[in-house]
C-alpha cells in the first residue's frame, strides 16, 4: 500500500492481473484499483507498507473491514463504483465488485469537505452544545405538566423505559451517522440511501417552522425580562392601564372574594399587555402586529445571527454562557422555592405516584412522546453538530451524557416549578391541583411569574428566570439553524461553501419574516397550532423513515461497522435490536396513536374550529411531501429498468473519505 501522494500525479499498482485470475479469498488488483472479491475480505497490504491500526486494533497487523478500499486522495479520476458484471474479457464470466475514486467535481469535493472541514475547538463545546440543543424550554414546563398529569411518580417508570429502549438508541444513531459521514442532513444520504434524499429537505422544512414559532415565545420572554427592571413588577397589581374589573389580586391585604370570572394580575398583564388576544377574534381574525414583540424578536434574531454566522467555532464559545447559566438559576431556583411556605405540597402532589395510571395507553404515549422531543433526534441538528467532531471522538460516551443531563435537567425543573405551586397553594388556601391547571408556556408566564411576583426580592428573581428561559431558547435556535445551515452548505459548497454569512443572514430574514403571523395579536394561536401540527407528526415521520433506512436498506451490519472504524468496538446485540426493531416500532406507535386521536386545540376561552385541524395537518404534511417527492424523481431521473433505477436508487452513490494515517481511504 503507498503513502499519499504528493504530487498531481499518482502512479498506478504495479502488480496488476487479470480479474479472471483472482483465487477465493483474494485481492486484485485491475487498472491501478483494488479489486475486491465479493465473497472475501479486503486486506489492504502492500509489501514494505503497512496501515496504522484503527483505535482499539493497536496490537492487530493493519485490517480494514469489507467495504473500505485504499485509495489515493489525489490520484485520477478512473471511474465510479459499479457492478462489473460483464466488463471482464470474454473469456471470463466471473462478476466482481469495482471500487474506485469518485469523478471529477465530486472527489474535488469529498477530499475538499474531509480536509478542510471545521471541528470544534473543544471536546466540551460539542457536549455544550448538544445538551443546550436538548435542554430547552419545554424541559421546563412540558415535563413536570406532563409528570403529574401521568401518575406522578409513577410517571418515571414508562418514561425511563422509553427512554432506554427508544429516546437514546435513537440519539446515539444520529450522533454516529454525523460523526461517521460528516455531512448535514441532505447530503449525507448520498452515502446512506439516495432515495431518501427527501428526509433532508423535510427536515429543513421542519426547522424553518420551529424558528417561526419557537423564537416567538422567547420574544415573549424577553418582553417579561425588560418589563421586570422596575421597583414594582407590574403584573403585581389591578390599577395598570390594561387591567379590567375582573382583576383580582389574590396577594392583596384584607378581604378578597374570587368568582367565576376573576382573572389575576399575571394573567391579564399576559394575555392583554404581552399577546393582546384580547384584540384578535381568532384565528380567522388574526388582528396587527404588536410593534413591541416585533422589535424583542428582532433583537433576538440579531443576537442569533451574530453567534451562528462564522460556525461551530463562534458558537461553540456563546454556549458556555447559554447552555450552563440556566443551572446556576434552576440551583438557585430551586434553593429558593425549596424553602417557601407550603412547598412540600407542591413537591407531594409532583412525585406522588397514581400506578393505575400506568394502565392507560395514553400514560405510555405521553412518555414516548415526552423523551422523544426532549432528547430531540429528526431535526437535522445531532447530525450537523456530530458532523463537526474528529472522526474517533467517542459519540457513544457522548450520547449516554448528555441524554443523561437531558433526562435529569427535565426531572430537576418539576421541583423548581413545584415548589413555588406548592407555595401558591399555601397563600390561596387551595390544592394544588387548581394552582396548577395552566398548562404550555401559561405556565411560566402566568402561574410562576404570579408566584415570582410575590416573593420577596422579586425583582431580582424574575430577572434572573426570564433570563434563564431566554438562553435556554437561544441555544435551542443555534441549533436548529444549525441544522439547515450544515444540511444546505453540505449540499450546494459550490455556492454557499464561501459564503457562510450571506446564507445566514439570509435564513434569518427568512425566518423573522416567517415569524410575523405569530407577533401579530392572535398570534399566540398560531404559536398553538404549529407547536402540535406543524413539527409533532412530520418530525416523528421523518425519524421513522430515518430509522428504517440506516437500519435496513444502508443495513445494520454496515452501519455497525463504521462505529467500529470510530470507536474501535462495533456496538452490542442490544443496540442492534434497537435500531432494526425496538426504536421504530417506538416512533410508529407515538405517530399511530397520535394521527388516531388528534388533540382538540383549545387556548385561553378559544376553541379551535374544525378547519385549523386541517389546516394543522396541511402544514404538517407541507414538509414530509418532500420524501415521497424525491424519491420519484429520483426513479424518473435515474437510467435503466424499474429493477435497475431502484437497485441503483438504494445504494450508496459516494464514498466515505475516513482519516487513516497517511492514507485517504473511501468507505463505499
Amino acid at each position: 500500500m503507498e503513502k499519499k501522494a504528493t504530487s498531481n500525479e499518482t502512479e498506478p499498482l504495479t502488480s496488476k492481473k487479470d480479474v479472471s485470475d483472482c483465487s477465493k479469498g483474494e485481492d486484485c488488483k485491475e487498472n491501478g484499483l483494488l479489486v475486491r472479491n465479493p465473497k472475501s475480505a479486503l486486506r489492504l497490504a502492500e509489501e514494505g507498507n503497512k496501515a496504522h491500526p484503527s483505535q482499539g486494533d493497536k496490537g492487530e497487523a493493519a485490517q480494514i473491514s469489507n467495504g473500505y478500499s485504499g485509495v489515493q486522495s489525489s490520484g485520477p479520476c478512473n471511474g465510479e463504483v459499479e457492478d462489473a458484471q460483464g466488463t471482464a474479457p470474454a473469456a471470463t464470466t466471473t462478476t466482481t465488485t469495482t471500487t474506485s475514486t469518485t469523478c471529477g467535481v465530486e472527489a474535488q469535493q469529498q477530499l475538499m469537505e474531509l480536509e478542510d472541514r471545521e471541528t470544534w475547538s473543544k471536546k466540551i463545546d460539542f457536549l455544550l452544545s448538544v445538551i443546550g440543543y436538548a435542554v430547552d424550554l419545554g424541559n421546563v414546563w412540558r415535563f413536570p405538566y406532563i409528570c403529574y398529569q401521568n401518575g406522578g411518580g409513577a410517571f418515571l417508570i414508562p418514561y425511563t423505559i422509553m427512554a432506554i429502549f427508544g429516546g437514546i438508541p435513537l440519539f446515539y444513531m444520529e450522533l454516529a451517522l454525523g460523526q461517521y459521514h460528516r455531512n448535514g442532513c441532505i447530503s449525507i444520504w448520498r452515502k446512506i440511501c439516495p432515495i431518501f434524499k427527501g428526509i433532508g429537505f423535510a427536515i429543513c422544512i421542519i426547522d424553518l417552522y420551529v424558528a417561526s414559532y419557537y423564537n416567538t415565545i422567547m420574544a415573549w420572554a424577553f418582553y417579561y425580562l425588560i418589563s421586570s427592571f422596575t421597583v414594582e413588577l407590574p403584573w403585581t397589581s389591578c390599577t395598570n392601564p390594561w387591567n379590567t374589573g375582573n382583576c383580582t389580586n389574590y396577594f392583596s391585604k384584607g378581604n378578597v372574594s374570587w368568582s367565576l370570572h376573576s382573572t389575576s394580575p399575571a394573567e391579564e398583564f399576559y394575555t392583554r399587555q404581552v399577546l393582546q388576544v384580547h384584540r384578535s377574534n381568532g384565528l380567522d381574525d388574526l388582528g396587527g402586529i404588536s410593534w413591541q414583540l416585533t422589535l424583542c424578536l428582532l433583537l433576538i434574531f440579531t443576537i442569533v445571527y451574530f453567534s451562528i454566522w462564522k460556525g461551530v467555532k463562534t458558537s461553540g464559545k456563546v454556549v458556555w454562557v447559554t447552555a450552563t447559566f440556566p443551572y446556576i438559576i434552576l440551583l438557585i431556583l430551586l434553593v429558593r422555592g425549596a424553602t417557601l411556605p407550603g412547598a412540600w405540597r407542591g413537591v407531594l402532589y409532583y412525585l406522588k405516584p397514581d400506578w393505575q395510571k400506568l394502565l392507560n395507553t395514553e400514560v405510555w404515549v405521553d412518555a414516548a412522546a415526552q423523551i422523544f422531543f426532549s432528547l430531540g433526534p429528526g431535526f437535522g441538528v445531532l447530525l450537523a453538530y456530530a458532523s463537526y467532531n474528529k472522526f474517533h471522538n467517542n459519540c457513544y460516551q457522548d450520547a449516554l451524557v448528555t441524554s443523561t443531563v437531558n433526562c435529569l435537567t427535565s426531572f430537576v425543573s418539576g421541583f423548581v416549578i413545584f415548589t413555588v405551586l406548592g407555595y401558591m397553594a399555601e397563600m390561596r388556601n387551595e390544592d394544588v391541583s387548581e394552582v396548577a391547571k395552566d398548562t404550555g408556556p401559561s405556565l411560566l408566564f402566568i402561574t410562576y411569574a404570579e408566584a415570582i411576583a410575590n416573593m420577596p426580592a422579586s425583582t431580582f428573581f424574575a430577572i434572573i428566570f426570564f433570563l434563564m428561559l431566554l438562553t435556554l431558547g437561544l441555544d435551542s435556535t443555534f441549533a436548529g439553524l444549525e441544522g439547515v445551515i450544515t444540511g444546505v452548505l453540505d449540499e450546494f459548497p459550490h455556492v454557499w461553501g464561501k459564503r457562510r454569512e450571506l446564507f445566514v443572514l439570509g435564513l434569518t430574514i427568512i425566518c423573522f419574516l416567517g415569524s410575523l403571523a405569530t407577533l401579530t395579536f392572535g398570534g399566540a394561536y398560531v404559536v398553538k397550532l404549529f407547536e402540535e401540527y406543524a413539527t409533532g407528526p412530520a418530525v416523528l415521520t421523518v425519524v421513522f423513515l430515518e430509522a428504517v433506512a440506516v437500519s435496513w436498506f444502508y443495513g445494520i451490519t454496515q452501519f455497525c461497522n463504521d462505529v467500529k472504524e470510530m470507536l474501535g468496538s462495533a456496538p452490542g446485540w442490544y443496540w442492534r435490536v434497537c435500531w432494526v426493531a425496538i426504536s421504530p416500532l417506538f416512533l410508529l406507535f407515538v405517530t399511530c396513536s397520535f394521527l388516531s386521536s388528534p388533540p382538540e386545540l383549545r387556548l385561553f376561552d378559544y376553541d379551535y374550529p374544525y378547519w385549523t385541524t386541517v389546516v394543522g395537518y396541511c402544514i404538517g404534511t407541507s414538509s414530509i411531501i418532500f420524501i415521497p417527492i424525491y424519491m420519484v424523481y429520483r426513479l424518473v431521473v435515474t437510467p435503466g429498468t424499474l429493477k435497475e433505477r431502484i437497485l441503483k436508487s438504494i445504494t450508496p452513490e459516494t464514498a466515505t473519505e475516513i482519516p487513516f494515517g497517511d492514507i485517504r481511504m473511501n468507505a463505499v
